[in-house]
């Protein structure tokens, strides 16, 4: 029998991987935290009635919660369950707004990790447990060095980068002294139409609907030189889950080797909806206009900057394409376009 279990199920990694282990042949098990509201699964409610998908209220920062949910799901299968992999997805994740609430983001993407390694120890799991840490190239932070691989030293540079390295080093820690089947994926920036609407990608996607509608007159951004490898969600989580199919255990970056500006992305997605951005001003004083019709559609607002930014993330998956047969095979361009696709009609 093939059981997974998701923290995050509902975001966007979680719900691509549901898909995928779902049309593999899993039983998925997914915490989601209660809400008030109805809307916070709207990701995965074509999911709903598969027959083998089973949801659990939990958090990361409820250990005791996690130790029963792993608890149920061992009884639940007994003797059947000889492998049980766990993709722990769930997080604070958002960088700039973990500025703002450091210590809930520490909770849950920091110690959250431990929690749940602990709820697998508690219930003498190890054994027959794979578990995949969704690490990040916020990592990196700093870069000391350009592209940068499994053997780059860390520099994070934001509150939720920091959460991320104590993960990080944890599930390698308890891989390493309880001998468990742990795994970091140092994943670059991934992007989709399920991106959360704050994320820069999306709130891009989204402004650009939001003027055609003419909902809005202009979209306000914050640094537009940042530098990032950009890649499609749903090419990712299938190295999720080929991190968990080999005979050993090991960390791997993720990345498209590819890097692309905010700025660009902008004039990219502007490009497919008839809008030519062109550039006046410097600073906080410049603004993308439409060089057909001299609109100005464009602005900056430092709130939107980071207090310590990061300038440029490269990735080199050399290891995860040779090892783990990984590719991606979603093009920055193909990416853009399927986001103005589905945020502008």
């Amino acid at each position: 029998m093939k059981v997974g279990f998701i923290t995050g199920i509902t975001g966007q990694d979680g719900s691509y991987l549901a898909e995928l282990l779902l049309e593999k042949g899993y039983v998925v098990h997914g915490i989601i935290r209660r809400s008030s509201t109805y809307n916070n699964t709207s990701r995965i409610d074509h999911l709903m009635k598969h027959p083998s998908l089973h949801l659990h209220y939990g958090d990361l920062t409820d250990g005791a919660g996690l130790s029963v949910c792993l608890a149920k799901i061992r009884s639940r299968y007994g003797e059947t369950l000889e492998r049980l992999e766990i993709y722990n997805l769930g997080a604070q994740s958002h960088v700039k707004v973990s500025f703002e609430i450091p210590e809930y983001t520490s909770e849950t993407s920091g110690i959250g990790t431990l929690k749940l390694l602990e709820a697998i120890r508690s219930n003498n799991l190890e054994s027959i447990v794979r578990f995949y840490q969704a690490s990040t190239s916020e990592l990196y932070g700093l870069v000391q060095e350009v592209p940068q691989s499994e053997t780059t030293p860390f520099y994070p540079r934001s509150p939720y980068g920091v959460a991320k390295l104590y993960s990080f080093w944890m599930t390698k820690n308890y891989r390493e002294a309880y001998g468990m089947f742990a795994c970091n994926g140092i994943l670059y920036n991934h992007e989709s139409p399920r991106r959360g609407h704050s994320f820069v990608t999306r709130k891009i996607t989204i402004g650009l609907g939001k003027i055609l509608r003419g909902e809005a007159d202009r979209l306000v951004m914050g640094n537009l030189d940042s530098l990032r490898d950009w890649g499609y969600a749903k090419d990712f989580v299938e190295g999720m889950w080929r991190m968990l199919q080999q005979d050993q255990p090991d960390d791997y970056v993720l990345s498209t080797g590819e890097m692309h500006s905010v700025r660009e992305f902008i004039e990219k997605a502007f490009a497919l909806r008839d809008f030519h951005i062109r550039w006046k001003g410097d600073g906080l004083e410049e603004v993308g206009y439409d060089e057909i019709t001299g609109r100005e559609l464009i602005f900056i607002d430092p709130k939107y900057f980071r207090p310590a930014e990061v300038e440029q993330l490269l990735g080199n998956s050399t290891k995860a394409r040779t090892l783990l047969d990984w590719c991606h095979d979603t093009t920055f361009d193909q990416l853009v376009k399927m986001m103005v696709d589905h945020d502008c009609g």
